[in-house]
Formats: C-alpha cells, structure tokens, sequence
C-alpha cells in the first residue's frame, strides 16, 4: 500500500508539474498576468504581469486525485469526497475572486465583507453535513454536532483567510502547505486521508517548483482556499480537528498580526508593525525574500512541532489511535 501511494504521488507531481508548465504559457499568451497592489511594498512592482491562479492546476487534478484511489483499491469514492469536497467548495471561493480581478484587470477582486460571506456560505452547510455524527476533537473526545458544525464553521472561514494573507512572498504559502501535509501524511493512519496528503504534496511540491523566488507563477485565491480547505478536511477525517493548530501554525501567526495591525490602528491610531501581515514587515526591514521564507519555514516546523507536543498531551499518549 505505500508502494501505491508513492507511485500515484510521483504521477501527480509529474502530472501537476507539466500542467502548470502549461498554465504558465497559456497565461503569458494572453497577458493574464497579476496585478500587484500599489499600496503593497514597491520591490513587487516588478512582479506585475507573473502569470498566476496555479491553485486552478490543483483543482484540475482533484477528480484524477478520487478517481485514481478508487482505481488503485486505497478508497472508495465516497472516502475520498468527503475529504476533497471543502477544498474544491473553498476553491471556488478563491476562482471567484482571481476571476473579478482579471476582468478588472486590478489587484482588487472581492470586497472583504462580500469574501467573508461567500466564505461563510460555503462553509457552513458543509460544516453543518461534516458534522452530522459529532467531531472529533481528538480521538478519544468529540462535540456533539451543534456545536461541532459551529467549530468548523469558525476554523475553516479563519483558516481560508490564513492561508491566502500568507500567500505574499515566493515560495511562502506552498512551502509551509508542504510542511504541514507531510506532517499530517506522516500522523495520519487513515488510508484515504494519507493518500490525500501524499497528493497534495505531490502537487504543491510542483508548484513550487514554478513559484520559487523568483517566480514564474502565483498560486492565487483558488489555490490558496484550496489548501486551506484541505488541511481542515484531512484534520477532520483523521478524527483529530485539534492537528490543525499544530499544522496551521504559521497561518496563524500571519493573520493574528493582521489582526493586531487592524486594532492597533483603529484603536490606539498606531502602528505595531510597518505592514501585515507579518511577511511584509520583515520585508520592510531590509530582509530578502528567500530569507524571510526560510526562516518562516524553520519557524513553522519548530511551532509546528511545539503545538503536536503539547495537543497529544491533551490526549494523553500519540496518534496511533487516529481514524484506524
């Protein structure tokens, strides 16, 4: 069975590295590149024009992805929509935003309040359906299902916007996403959602191959709600929601500055950052690119690692136990 995995894992990184090749002629052939904010900081003004939504190459694939395992006897289809139906759900989200942005031809898509709510409307009946036998916390503790749908609803709309407000710098979401994936691949005993793992890090591992400083290729709102949606859905169906924390360290993190930015300014008129999210500061302060991502990397698996510690000491022991 590992053989497996790794085999359909090597053929979608083969395949998602070869689309994305493509993606990126297509885009450069019609001039669908991005649109930098002018109010962002100036070095990225020279990557206005980088061809970018590489999310839509991921959601492309998923079908092949649920497919596939059926096809190689490591789950059935209805294990494997249950883990991919969120990430496609919040994809869509993140399309509809690249999409607006692309007809404007600016940096705007989405009014913020009309993304919450988009996000919200995708999100909660499928928190509501996910929920329907309780959530597991961890696996020996579930909620009941109010209260689990109403969990979901607040992690999964909180880790959508995590996940994209990181998506800043190159190299930086995908690289973290990478991490926390071969986290969750190695914790998780659960075939479909191990499969799923390897399959994501397959892909987001051929993006990046693109998306290294400097980058050929953005990942965008759609590949940015995708992979948010996907590590919820595979901390959900291990039965072990609290993986998330640990796994969406560095989100975190990034979207609790922006938060702090926010009050800081509204509140007391000032500043605690030169900008948000937390990338950009460092940014500000003279740090390269590549430094910045490095070193949010090796924080990620060192808060990562800490935040594992500390929830298998709430389940008193480790994950052998996860969805068997």
């Amino acid at each position: 069975m590992p053989l497996k995995i790794l085999c359909l894992s090597l053929a979608f990184f083969a395949a998602a590295l070869y689309c994305q090749r493509l993606w990126i002629t297509w885009m450069r052939r019609y001039g669908l590149g991005e649109a930098i904010k002018e109010y962002g900081p100036q070095s990225h003004i020279k990557k206005r024009g980088t061809p970018s939504m590489g999310g839509v190459v991921a959601l492309v694939l998923v079908p092949i992805i649920v497919l596939s395992a059926k096809a190689a006897g490591l789950s059935g289809l209805k294990e494997m929509a249950c883990i991919w139906i969120y990430p496609v759900l919040g994809a869509f989200v993140g399309l509809l935003d690249d999409l607006l942005k692309k007809l404007r031809k600016s940096s705007e898509g989405l009014k913020s309040l009309q993304k919450l709510a988009f996000q919200i409307a995708v999100t909660a009946p499928w928190a509501w359906w996910a929920a329907r036998g309780g959530v597991y916390l961890t696996p020996e503790f579930a909620l009941a299902p109010f209260h689990g749908a109403a969990s979901l609803l607040f992690i999964g709309v909180g880790l959508l916007n995590a996940v994209n407000v990181t998506d800043g710098l190159d190299g930086l979401a995908g690289s973290i996403v990478a991490i926390s994936l071969s986290a969750l691949l190695i914790s998780s005993s659960f075939v479909p959602a191990r499969l799923s793992a390897a399959a994501g890090l397959a892909i987001v591992s051929a993006f990046l191959w693109h998306n290294s400083n400097p980058a050929e290729l953005f990942m965008g709102d759609v590949g940015a709600h995708l992979w948010a949606g996907l590590l919820l859905a595979l901390c959900l169906e291990s039965r072990f929601l609290l993986l998330v924390f640990p796994v969406g360290f560095l989100f975190g993190v990034e979207i609790a500055t922006v938060a702090i930015q926010i009050t800081a300014i509204k509140k007391f008129g000032r500043k605690v950052f030169l900008m948000s999210p937390l990338h950009h500061h460092f940014e500000l302060c003279g740090w390269k690119e590549p430094k910045i991502v490095s070193r949010f990397c090796l924080a990620h698996l060192v808060g990562m690692a800490a935040l594992f510690i500390f929830v298998l000491a709430l389940c008193g022991g480790g994950v052998s136990n996860v969805r068997p």
